[in-house]
């Protein structure tokens, strides 16, 4: 009986370092774990299936960009749009985007001036909790890219303005292995006078640039 126990707390011994180097079988909380079956499906724009894709909040950015007494490129972030794309790679002219975009999420360099931007002195946001953004039409102009028509509305003004937009790529979803998510990058100018906003024009430039980082996945 004392031999079979030493030859078991032997043999726990000589496995005790192997077992502790081994990789865990259980995920870290709040880790990610990719799908076990997942292999990688990549499309291209005219190969991205057609149909209704939404936006994920989580992983898309609006960026604003101004030049700050002439002297230096000073921006900002709204994170939090919601919205649809609708589109056919094979009808991209019937494509249809719509943005909302929360005016309370916006994030400067500092909480004041985070607090100005939503005050009545800039956007007002207790009155106009949100930007609009709708297209009115799309034209492809290259293997990738396309620009983009639609009325912005901001401030309870509409104004039409155009967006650059690139492909940045689409393939199914490695974390679930089901469906499709497709990512986009745009950029457009507007004047921000245009809109009920030119405090401080031109001390800070009245055009303003704004980028836009999106990822969609397909209902």
């Amino acid at each position: 009986m004392k031999r079979s126990l030493a030859f078991a707390c032997a043999f726990a011994f000589a496995i005790a370092p192997a077992a502790a180097q081994a990789p865990s079988k259980t995920p870290s909380p709040g880790s990610a774990v990719v799908a076990p079956d997942y292999v990688p499906v990549h499309y291209q724009p005219d190969t991205l299936p057609a149909g209704i894709y939404d936006i994920s909040s989580k992983e898309t950015l609006v960026r604003y960009t101004v030049i700050h007494m002439g002297f230096s490129e000073f921006w900002g972030t709204f994170p939090g749009a919601t919205g649809t794309l609708t589109i056919d790679p094979k009808n991209l002219a019937a494509t249809k985007l719509e943005v909302k975009v929360p005016i309370a999420s916006v994030e400067t360099t500092n909480r004041e001036l985070n607090g100005e931007l939503f005050s009545d002195e800039f956007f007002d946001g207790e009155n106009y909790p949100s930007m609009h953004f709708v297209s009115t039409a799309v034209t492809r102009t290259g293997a990738t890219t396309a620009k983009v028509t639609g009325d912005l509305t901001m401030h309870n003004v509409t104004k039409s303005v155009v967006l650059d937009v690139t492909f940045v790529g689409a393939g199914n979803n490695p974390f679930t292995d089901k469906g499709v998510i497709a990512g986009f990058n745009a950029q457009g100018m507007v004047k921000r006078s245009d809109f009920g906003l030119g405090k401080y024009v031109p001390i800070v430039s009245d055009e303003t640039k704004i980028t836009i980082s999106g990822e969609f996945i397909k209902r």
